[in-house]
């Protein structure tokens, strides 16, 4: 794409001599046939997309945030009559991409997958972030909550939330839990838990999920809070005892278990990861609202519910662009309040 500042039309020469008003024309019809836009002009939203859209994913292919995003970037598609291109860029604890993106031309046309990690965790446990979540970006939809199930090993003599308190409280020796690593959603969901009811459990952190969880199945751990997709087969199997799920409701795949309010009466205590999608915080209201209505015809549709729901994930309604907005800002609060009394303040 040639601009039309380095064709340097300024001045031109017709016959010898200077001609000011046919430099400005000869510029005009260049910036036509080259599609250049003057420095600084806004996108126009009746012609957007221009062309192919971008989705950018911060995890590896095969995720659960991935093969979301490949469900609904197809219909997105549809929507927006150009391909939407599912880009994966993983690394940095998500925030490599989160970062690119936030540098991204603000035109609508390169979107970004973000999570209650990248945008309301890790800027309070990283000492260098390279972007602000909240002035940054605008939210296009906050599209699906990622629960956490209270799971224990079935040889612990708890069967429900407050069983497993009262175990803990009378243990002669500290209980213990794992998580996938320090300052992560199931880490500061344990913590949260231990701060609710003033108990004592030693942390052990490991490289990844299915190392956690599997050590609570062998029972060198006792217990954990694990994503719903990862815990579910091993709970239906008997190899790992469901006690709570951290949601306010409960969760549709286990429908017999409680939620931790329900189980605990804490009325509050929700933990919940989530995903919203997200553009340059300069792209034009009007873009901004194409998408977040498209987003919500695609979210209300029954089959893409259903396979959300089988990823053990929970699609979500989308509130207004304003209400992500406040949603987001109050998780961060929460979540970066928890994570300086941990004292886990940038830490990484």
């Amino acid at each position: 794409m040639f601009k039309l500042s380095r064709l340097k039309c300024l001045r031109v020469r017709l016959a010898g001599v200077r001609q000011p008003a046919k430099a400005a024309a000869v510029c005009s019809v260049i910036a036509l046939l080259f599609g250049s836009t003057p420095a600084g002009a806004q996108p126009s939203a009746a012609s957007y997309p221009s062309r192919n859209v971008t989705l950018v994913v911060p995890l590896a292919a095969g995720t659960g945030m991935d093969t979301v995003a490949r469900l609904y970037a197809e219909r997105l598609a549809q929507s927006l009559g150009k391909p939407v291109i599912v880009e994966n860029r993983p690394g940095a604890a998500m925030m490599l991409a989160s970062a690119q993106v936030a540098r991204a031309a603000p035109d609508g046309l390169t979107l970004l997958v973000g999570s209650s990690a990248s945008m309301s965790i890790n800027p309070f446990l990283y000492k260098q972030v390279a972007y602000d979540p909240d002035r940054d970006f605008i939210p296009i939809a906050l599209y699906l909550h990622s629960p956490f199930v209270l799971v224990v090993n079935p040889s612990l003599p708890a069967r429900s939330v407050a069983d497993l308190v009262k175990v803990i409280r009378e243990s002669k020796s500290p209980l213990s839990y794992s998580t996938p690593g320090a300052g992560l959603a199931q880490h500061l969901a344990m913590e949260f838990m231990k701060q609710k009811f003033g108990l004592e459990i030693t942390h052990v952190p490991y490289k990844n999920s299915p190392q956690a969880v599997s050590d609570v199945v062998a029972g060198h751990v006792d217990m954990a809070f694990a994503e719903a997709g990862l815990s579910l087969p091993l709970v239906r199997d008997g190899k790992l005892r469901a006690l709570a799920v951290s949601s306010l409701t409960r969760f549709p795949s286990l429908p017999e278990v409680p939620s931790f309010a329900e189980a605990s009466g804490v009325a509050d205590f929700e933990a919940l990861g989530w995903h919203v999608l997200q553009v340059p915080a300069a792209t034009p209201r009007e873009i901004v609202n194409r998408l977040h209505e498209a987003m919500k015809r695609i979210m209300a549709v029954p089959d893409i519910q259903q396979r959300i729901y089988g990823l053990g994930l929970i699609p979500h309604a989308t509130p207004s662009i304003e209400g992500v907005q406040q949603y987001m800002r109050a998780e961060s609060e929460k979540w970066g309040a928890l994570v300086k009394s941990l004292g886990l303040l940038g830490l990484q």
